[in-house]
């Protein structure tokens, strides 16, 4: 005998009711993910075709231009001596370097935002780039350094200036303003040792110590190419292996703990990783203003989807520094400037209109 719909028991009308809520839950969730993943798709595709571009044109471009093809195939080898010699010794590190140390400051700024919760969380405004800075210019001016023990002095002072503001910004844990505001004072510390230095110094001393100030990638060939790109690689593993606590980590760290994160341990792990990538990138480029601030807050907006975007704020940092240089080095505005002094140029209109607009939605 079949039952009549009337005499179906009321508590399987509410299972089968929440049955297709769930179901529909599970679709929406699903076509979000799918939605997300495109999304991310596009802009990683279309930041890598745009470096591709990029970093071709740095290849073409000179004192004698080089047709695309051709520089293409002395990227990888082949063609005849005076190509190879251009290419391979002249203009590809300086596109790598470009590229190596634009994807370090984009993802360690992206870390420093992420895990601090905060947009102005950046290793400029935090001083370490500024530590890194002074510690080389510390060794080229008081100890007489050179080459890579430059490099590894300006390593130094990166970590040393991070590890004071840990210890002066700890309180039964680490909170992200008062992290913020230790480390503006280290910043204007460090550049106040820094202009002493150079005032005292030579002229001439003080010429080849200006250039750690304001961040250079044409001499980052040979050996130290080698080395920072190790060293990225190692660092970026590390990153990969911390970045699923990221996410939790944005949204607080109640939920953070509710989420099975240990929030102390992350966050500490995190930063100290973002601290190794600025300090590694400012040791052999100096210090590429603001490309650490704004690269995560231009890869969040590309994505919208409240993630902390740490691949995007990578690929779009590379981007960054890559155009950036070119512009410099071929005087697209007839002027040649070192990639730090035209990051500078883009990223301070920048931090003045975020500034502003943190302060109109303040007053909402």
């Amino acid at each position: 005998m079949t039952a009549s719909p009337t005499n179906t028991p009321p508590v399987v009308q509410g299972a089968t009711a929440d049955s297709a809520d769930s179901a529909g839950l599970l679709d929406a969730v699903g076509h979000l993910r799918t939605a997300r993943r495109r999304r991310l798709g596009i802009v990683l595709t279309t930041c890598v075709a745009a470096l591709a571009a990029l970093g071709t044109l740095g290849l073409m471009l000179g004192d004698s231009t080089i047709a695309p093809g051709t520089a293409l195939l002395a990227a990888f080898g082949e063609g005849d001596g005076g190509d190879l010699f251009i290419v391979q010794r002249l203009r590809l590190p300086r596109v790598v370097a470009a590229i190596l140390v634009g994807a370090m400051f984009g993802l360690a700024g992206a870390l420093f935002q992420s895990t601090l919760r905060n947009p102005l969380a950046s290793p400029d405004i935090l001083g370490i780039a500024a530590g890194a800075s002074l510690g080389a210019v510390s060794g080229l001016l008081t100890f007489g350094l050179a080459g890579i023990a430059v490099a590894a002095s300006a390593f130094g002072g990166g970590l040393a200036v991070a590890l004071a503001i840990w210890f002066f910004a700890w309180r039964r844990g680490l909170h992200s303003i008062r992290f913020v505001l230790v480390g503006v004072g280290f910043a204007y510390l460090c550049q106040s040792f820094m202009t002493w230095l150079l005032a005292r110094a030579e002229e001439r001393e003080a010429a080849s110590a200006l250039l750690w100030t304001v961040g250079s990638v044409a001499d980052v060939r040979g050996e130290d190419l080698g080395i920072l790109t190790g060293g990225a690689l190692v660092l970026m593993l590390g990153v990969a292996a911390v970045a699923r606590t990221q996410g939790p980590l944005a949204l607080g760290d109640d939920n953070a703990r509710a989420l099975g994160v240990h929030v102390d341990a992350a966050r500490v792990g995190t930063l100290l990783l973002a601290v190794g990538l600025v300090a590694l990138a400012t040791s052999f480029a100096g210090p590429v203003a603001f490309v650490a601030l704004v690269a995560p807050a231009i890869a969040r907006r590309l994505l919208s989807d409240g993630s902390p975007a740490l691949v995007t704020s990578t690929a779009v940092g590379a981007l960054l520094v890559l155009a950036a240089d070119l512009i410099g080095n071929h005087q697209v505005f007839g002027v040649a400037a070192p990639v730090g002094i035209v990051t500078g140029l883009v990223g301070a209109p920048y931090l003045l209109w975020l500034l502003a607009t943190n302060e109109r939605r303040e007053r909402r």
